[in-house]
């Protein structure tokens, strides 16, 4: 399980392990993962966290483009930045370069009656701090 905080909202979330094997071992090697939350920008009713020049050296694994409310992916780099997408609605996982395939390595399980309540604050407020650590 992993602990999922996104401003002032606390997630519990189930790691894919099953679907995802070599992705929730690859994050767990990065975990505790601390930065600021945005809301995207091409992606529609999502957040995400940019990583920048750092990759995850795992392939395309348990991949979506329509993630649902929860459903937390990280695009690994290639040909767009690495980034955790945090969907809280609707959403096509894209970037300036076209439609993105991101890893769901997790699912939140606990606090998804606050997932629009994150999208909000970060439309309207800005950029959260955010944070992923095991439970």
């Amino acid at each position: 399980m992993l602990r999922i905080t996104a401003g002032p909202f606390v997630f519990a979330a189930r790691l894919e392990e099953r679907a995802a094997p070599k992705t929730c071992a690859a994050i767990r090697g990065l975990l505790p993962v601390q930065s600021k939350l945005v809301h995207c920008r091409w992606s529609g009713e999502s957040t995400w966290v940019p990583m920048g020049e750092q990759r995850l050296a795992v392939e395309p694994e348990n991949h979506t483009s329509h993630p649902a409310p929860g459903q937390v992916l990280v695009y690994p780099g290639g040909i767009s930045e690495m980034e955790i997408l945090f969907p809280y609605g609707a959403t096509l996982f894209s970037s300036k370069v076209g439609q993105l395939a991101g890893n769901h390595f997790a699912t939140v399980v606990e606090g998804n009656e606050h997932l629009a309540d994150v999208g909000r604050l970060t439309l309207w407020e800005g950029a959260q701090d955010f944070r992923i650590e095991e439970a």
